[in-house]
């Protein structure tokens, strides 16, 4: 068990989350990570390949109908 404090960051709070439990999450301050409540329990995990390829799958979609007459003009 790791016992943390909050620390300010701007106007909000932040989990700083040390390198040695970084790497025995095999994690970077890139990976996206999913948070839920459960109670009083905050959980952290790292997404899993389903959940990015979902995620990039709905920005994409999102992407495309928003451009898609600027897609059209370019394909000319």
């Amino acid at each position: 068990m790791m016992i943390k404090k909050l620390t300010r960051q701007g106007n909000s709070a932040a989990l700083i989350i040390d390198r040695a439990l970084m790497d025995l999450l095999d994690i970077d301050q890139d990976t996206e990570l999913k948070l839920t409540v459960n109670g009083r329990q905050l959980l952290v995990e790292p997404l899993g390949e389903k959940e990015r390829s979902a995620r990039v799958a709905t920005i994409s979609k999102r992407l495309i109908t928003k451009n898609a007459e600027l897609y059209r003009r370019l394909a000319k």
